[in-house]
Parts: C-alpha cells; sequence; structure tokens
C-alpha cells in the first residue's frame, strides 16, 4: 500500500499520541487486531477488527496503561478469550513480565497471570520480556516467539527467544529457551531510530505448515522479514531450555513453569 491503511485517531484519547505494533489474530470470518495506543496516560492496549484491510472497525479497550505487546488466541478455552500482554510500571524496578489474561466478552477481564518472567541479573532478557507475533499453533503446544531487553551501557538490546506453552492450558508453561535465537546482526538492524532492536509482531505460515515468514521491525527504523522452520525451532527450543536439561516433545520442565531466575 502506498498509505496506510490504519491511522490514528488523535480526537480518541485512548490514541491521542499514535498507535504501534499491531499483531493480527484470525478468528472465523474476521482478523481481530490488538495494538497499542498511546493514550495522555500512558500506552495501553486497543482492538480493532476488519474483515478487508479496507475498513475497520475499533471495538474497545482491553487494558489500560501501561500496557502493551498484545495478542489473542486464534481460539477460546472454555468459552473464553485469551489474551497475552506485558503490562509495566515504571514506579518500580521490578522488570516487565509476560501475562495471559481471560475474558468471556473481550470487555471484562481477570485470572491474570504471569507465564514469562523477565529474569534478573545479566541474561539477554533481565530487563523485560514482551510478546512477539501471536503465538503460534504446533503439535506439540502454542510457540510463543518473544523479546527480551538487556541494558547496557550503551543502551538496550532488544533481541528474541522462545517459549512453548500446553495446547488446552496456555498458563502452563511446558519449555522455555535459555538463549536468544535472533538479534540485531545486520546494518539496518544495528543502526537506527533505535539502535540494535529485532521486534517481531507477525508471521505467515507457509502451506507446507512448518516454514513460517517472521515480520519485524528493524532498529524502529524499517520492517523485515526473516524465514524459520517449526521444526527446527522446536528441536532448538527442547534442547535449550532454562533448566540446562534436554527435553522431549511431551515434557514439561519444572524449572521453566516457576518464577525463572538465571540458572
Amino acid at each position: 500500500d502506498r498509505q496506510p491503511s490504519f491511522l490514528p485517531d488523535l480526537h480518541r484519547y485512548e490514541e491521542a499520541w499514535g498507535i504501534e505494533d499491531p499483531r493480527i489474530t484470525r478468528v472465523d470470518d474476521e482478523y481481530l487486531i490488538t495494538y497499542t495506543g498511546f493514550s495522555r496516560g500512558g500506552p495501553l492496549v486497543c482492538l480493532a477488527a476488519t474483515r478487508d484491510f479496507h475498513e475497520f472497525e475499533r471495538r474497545t479497550v482491553l487494558m489500560p496503561p501501561e500496557d502493551k505487546d498484545a495478542a489473542l488466541f486464534p481460539v477460546r478455552f472454555g468459552g473464553r478469550w485469551g489474551l497475552v500482554h506485558r503490562p509495566a510500571s515504571r514506579a518500580y524496578d521490578l522488570g516487565a513480565h509476560i501475562w495471559i489474561s481471560w475474558s468471556p466478552d473481550l470487555r471484562h477481564w481477570g485470572d491474570h497471570t504471569i507465564v514469562i518472567n523477565s529474569r534478573q541479573g545479566g541474561p539477554w532478557d533481565s530487563r523485560r520480556v514482551g510478546l512477539g507475533p501471536p503465538p503460534i499453533p504446533t503439535a506439540d503446544g502454542w510457540l510463543v516467539i518473544f523479546h527480551g531487553v538487556k541494558e547496557t551501557v550503551a543502551g538496550a538490546i532488544y533481541r528474541t527467544g522462545l517459549a512453548l506453552l500446553d495446547t488446552e492450558d496456555p498458563t502452563r508453561v511446558k519449555v522455555r529457551g535459555d538463549e536468544w535465537v535472533f538479534g540485531p546482526e545486520e546494518s539496518y538492524e544495528q543502526i537506527g531510530d533505535v539502535h540494535g532492536v529485532v521486534f517481531p509482531t507477525g508471521f505467515v505460515m507457509e502451506p507446507d505448515g512448518d516454514a513460517i515468514r517472521l515480520y519485524y521491525g528493524a532498529a524502529d527504523t524499517c520492517v523485515a522479514v526473516a524465514q524459520a522452520s517449526i521444526g527446527e525451532l522446536l528441536e532448538y527450543l527442547y534442547g535449550h531450555c532454562v533448566c540446562r536439561r534436554p527435553h522431549r516433545p511431551g515434557d514439561y520442565c519444572d524449572v521453566a513453569g516457576t518464577w525463572v531466575v538465571q540458572l
């Protein structure tokens, strides 16, 4: 498109200072878009819908400030919608973690649970973590591609890691990767408006059900695409869990599902 297809409505409180980071989930015959709106009270999570990407319907604000990095699951669990998101507080240096919240109607939310925490110390995901693209369904569970941030004296570095959630109960973490798998290497990822950033928010599954195209922001300056194999990502994840022990499909790591610290 020569022009943006979805522009902020600056007259709306939740979009007064702009919008960013849409994540698209197809549900039945429409696409549900969660995105960050920048209100005068801080960033919050908004919901819009479309069937053709030409006409959009703004639905509601899902989560108040400060919250972002949100996406819906493409299925309901026991009749409830699941939202992955990343609330944060600037008042305390406690890190920022990935949560799942539940709703019967996309308006009233509860049973909020942390599923992936930012680790303390010096790991690549020590400052904060946040969802990348919407959770990816696989035969082994929901594959989560998430970004992690480490603060250095030269600034923050954004890199990408993996986790696997249970198919029926995504609040159960089966495996969590210890190391990042995708980081800023190319010049357009290292130099830009914000140096040292790869920030994935979308994916397209190829017809073979294994190859995916991962769309990401590079250095907050351009949009780029990378390709990966679901099978290879899962194989790597099973061999590089935070517990430092190898796993097989069907395993539930007794460390990945707890409050993970650097081991």
